[in-house]
C-alpha cells in the first residue's frame, strides 16, 4: 500500500466494540463493491465471559462467523493484517483504547467515533501517533470510506445510500470534510456531478482532531487516481488557512473546490457555537466569509454559496475530462443483498411454517399471558398459585387463594414461554415419547448459571456490595475491574428505561406496599440509576428483582446473618426458580402430549454449518 492510501479492497479492521449494524453495514458494502474478503476481522468486546467467541453475520445471503475476542491484544495476536482499529468506547474510555490501539504495531489506522473526549487526552493522542507515523480520523467521527474497497462503520449509511452515490465502485474525486453527517449529502453530490468519490474522510467535528483538512488533501494531492478535490469546511479553527498556504506554495495543483459552512453566523450573537465544538468563530478570521475569500484569492474554486457547490464541481470534472485528464470508468451493477426474513415477513412477502404448537402461554407481546389471561391481571386480582397451576396444567380457572411474597415469585416465574432452553427440551423430550418425570428432568437440567441463575447470584453480588458498605459507583467498578463480569440481575435484552418489564413493577409495588423495609431493593434502583445513564436496558430485570426482593424478605423475617447466610447457600432461591418453572415445564409438556405431537428436528436453515 502506498503511503498516500489509507484503505485499499485488503484492508481489515478490528472494530473495538460489539456494533452489530455498523459491522454488518461493514460487510453489506464489502458484498456489493464484490471483495474477496470481509473487511471486518475481528472484534473486541471486553465483557464477554471467554478470552474467544464468535459472531454470525450475513455475506450477501449466506452466513459466516467472525471471532470475538475479550482484549485488543489477543486480536491484534490472531489478525496481524488487520491494521485499522475502529473505536466505539465511550468518551470514557475511548482515550485508554484509543492508547492502547495506537501503541500496538500491527494497527496503522484509528477511528475514534466517540464524541466529547476531552481535549487534554486529544492532544496527547495525537502526539502519540505522530510519534509512531501513525494516522487517526476522528474524534467525533463517522470515519469515512474508499469507494469499492473499504468503509469505516456507518459511514455513508444505508446499502440503499451508497449505492445511489456509487460508492460500490471508485471515482476520480477526493473528498474531506469536518462533518460526517454532511458526509452523505455530499457523497450523493458528488456522484450526480462525476464519476464518483474516489476517497471520502470526516475528519471529526472536535476542535482538536487527530488528523486536519490538509493532510488528507495533501494525501489526495500524492494520489494519481485522484483527479480533483472537494472539500467541505466549516466556521471556526484556522485549519482552513493552511490549505490556503499549501496552494500558494505549489504543494496542492489539483483542482480543488471548496466551500466553508456557516455564513450565516454573521446574523447571530458572537460566540454561537454551530454543531461541533470546533464551529464556532473565535475572530474574525474564523468566520466563514473571511475563509472563503481567502480560499478564492489564492485560485480555489469557490462557489458563490452552497446552493452552487454541486454546479462548481460538476464544471470542474466536465472541464478535466474535456482535457483528457479523466478517463471514462468501467461501471458494473453491484449484486443485491438478500433482504433480511424480518423485514420481508413484516412486510408479508414470505411466510415459514412454524416448528411448534404452543397453546398454553405467550411471552411475545408487552405483557406475559398465561392461557390468554395477562400476568398484570393474575397479579392485581391477588389470584392464587392454584389459578396459575390449573392455567397452565389443566387449562383451567381453579378458585384463587391469598397471595404471598413466594407465591408471588412462582407466579411470576411459572413460564416464559416455549423458546427458553428448559420448556424447549422438555417438549422435544416429550415429542420423543418419553414420560412426564424424564421430559421434566430434561428441562431442570438446563437451570444453572445461563438460565435462572441470574436469581442466586445477583442476590450473592448485592448482599455483599451492601453489607461491606460499597456505594453503588465502587460497586459498578468492582464488578467490571475486579470480579469481570456483568452485574448479574442488571439488563434486558428488550425492556427498557421506556419500555418497563410490567413483571419487575408489578414486584417492586407489592415490596414497597407490603414490606416494612426494603435496604436491598432501595440499593439496586440506585445502582440502576447509574447504569441506565450508560446505556437504557442496563435495567434491573426480573431475575434480578426477584432475588433482590428476597433478600429483604429476609431481613424483614428477623434472621441472624449465619441464617441468612444459610438461606443462600443452601440454594433457597435456585429451588423457587426450579419450583416456579416445573409448573409451566409440566403444562408445556402436557401440551404436547395432548397434540399427540411427533418427534421434532431441528430445521436445517436454522443451523450454521460452519465446519470445512
Amino acid at each position: 500500500m502506498e503511503d498516500y492510501e489509507l484503505f485499499n479492497r485488503d484492508s481489515q479492521a478490528i472494530v473495538y466494540g460489539f456494533q452489530r449494524n455498523a459491522i454488518q453495514r461493514m460487510l453489506d458494502f464489502d458484498f456489493v463493491s464484490k471483495r474477496d474478503k470481509p473487511s471486518v476481522a475481528a472484534i473486541i468486546r471486553p465483557t464477554q465471559a471467554g478470552a474467544i467467541g464468535y459472531h454470525k453475520v450475513f455475506w450477501g445471503g449466506k452466513e459466516i462467523v467472525i471471532p470475538i475476542y475479550k482484549t485488543l491484544e489477543l486480536a491484534a495476536k490472531n489478525h496481524t493484517t488487520a491494521d485499522v482499529l475502529i473505536n466505539f468506547s465511550s468518551f470514557r474510555s475511548s482515550h485508554p483504547t484509543s492508547k492502547e490501539a495506537l501503541e500496538t504495531e500491527s494497527i496503522r489506522v484509528l477511528v475514534i467515533i466517540a464524541e466529547g473526549m476531552p481535549e487534554r487526552q486529544s492532544r496527547e493522542l495525537i502526539k502519540l501517533a505522530k510519534e509512531k507515523n501513525k494516522i487517526i480520523i476522528g474524534p467525533a467521527t463517522v470515519g469515512g470510506i474508499r469507494a469499492g474497497a473499504f468503509k469505516i462503520a456507518n459511514t455513508a449509511g444505508t446499502i440503499e445510500n451508497i449505492i445511489k452515490s456509487k460508492l460500490y465502485r471508485p471515482g476520480s474525486v477526493g473528498f474531506v470534510s469536518k462533518s460526517g453527517g454532511m458526509s452523505n449529502e455530499m457523497n450523493f453530490m458528488i456522484s450526480q456531478n462525476t464519476d464518483g468519490i474516489l476517497e471520502g474522510i470526516a475528519i471529526g467535528g472536535d476542535r482538536y482532531a487527530g488528523s486536519l483538512l490538509i493532510d488528507h488533501i495533501l494525501r489526495y494531492e500524492a494520489n494519481p487516481q485522484v483527479k480533483m478535490i472537494v472539500c467541505l469546511g466549516e466556521i471556526g479553527g484556522m485549519d482552513e488557512y493552511s490549505i490556503v498556504e499549501a496552494v500558494k506554495d505549489g504543494r496542492v495543483k489539483k483542482p480543488l473546490v471548496m466551500w466553508v459552512t456557516g455564513t450565516s453566523s454573521k446574523i447571530f450573537p458572537a460566540g454561537v457555537q454551530f454543531g461541533h465544538a470546533g464551529a464556532m468563530a473565535g475572530s474574525d478570521m474564523e468566520t466563514a466569509d473571511a475563509k472563503n475569500k481567502a480560499l478564492a484569492e489564492v485560485g480555489i474554486i469557490v462557489p458563490e454559496s452552497y446552493d452552487t457547490f454541486g454546479d462548481k464541481i460538476r464544471e470542474t470534472f466536465e472541464k478535466l475530462k474535456a482535457e483528457g485528464k479523466i478517463e471514462p470508468l468501467e461501471d458494473f451493477e453491484p449484486p443485491q443483498i438478500p433482504q433480511d426474513y424480518g423485514k420481508a415477513a413484516v412486510q408479508g412477502i414470505v411466510r415459514r411454517p412454524t416448528d411448534v404448537v404452543v397453546t398454553i402461554s405467550n411471552e411475545r407481546g408487552d405483557i406475559l399471558t398465561y392461557n390468554g389471561v395477562p400476568i398484570d391481571k393474575i397479579i392485581s386480582e391477588e389470584l392464587s398459585l392454584g389459578y396459575v397451576i390449573g392455567l397452565l396444567w389443566l387449562k383451567k380457572e381453579l378458585p384463587p387463594f391469598a397471595a404471598k411474597y413466594i407465591e408471588l415469585v412462582l407466579k411470576l416465574t411459572a413460564d416464559h414461554g416455549p423458546a427458553v432452553s428448559g420448556a424447549h427440551n422438555a417438549i422435544v423430550t416429550a415429542r420423543a415419547g418419553k414420560d412426564l418425570m424424564a421430559s421434566l428432568a430434561s428441562g431442570i437440567l438446563t437451570i444453572g448459571p445461563r438460565f435462572g441463575g441470574a436469581i442466586s447470584d445477583a442476590a450473592k453480588y448485592f448482599k455483599m456490595a451492601l453489607d461491606s458498605g460499597k456505594h453503588p459507583p465502587d460497586f459498578i467498578n468492582y464488578m467490571k475491574d475486579v470480579v469481570g463480569i456483568n452485574i448479574p440481575g442488571i439488563g434486558h435484552r428488550i425492556k427498557s428505561v421506556q419500555n418497563p418489564d410490567i413483571r419487575v413493577t408489578l414486584l417492586k409495588k407489592f415490596v414497597n406496599e407490603n414490606f416494612p423495609k426494603h435496604p436491598y431493593l432501595d440499593y439496586a434502583l440506585e445502582v440502576e440509576k447509574l447504569t441506565t445513564q450508560k446505556r437504557n436496558n442496563l435495567i434491573l430485570n426480573v431475575d434480578g428483582c426477584i432475588g433482590i426482593c428476597f433478600l429483604d424478605l429476609m431481613e424483614n423475617l428477623d434472621l441472624t446473618l449465619e441464617e441468612k447466610q444459610d438461606v443462600l447457600d443452601t440454594e433457597v432461591l435456585n429451588g423457587l426458580f426450579v419450583l416456579g418453572r416445573s409448573i409451566g415445564m409440566m403444562g408445556h409438556i402436557f401440551d404436547q402430549k395432548r397434540q399427540r405431537a411427533a418427534l421434532y428436528r431441528q430445521p436445517w436453515d436454522e443451523i450454521l454449518y460452519a465446519s470445512k
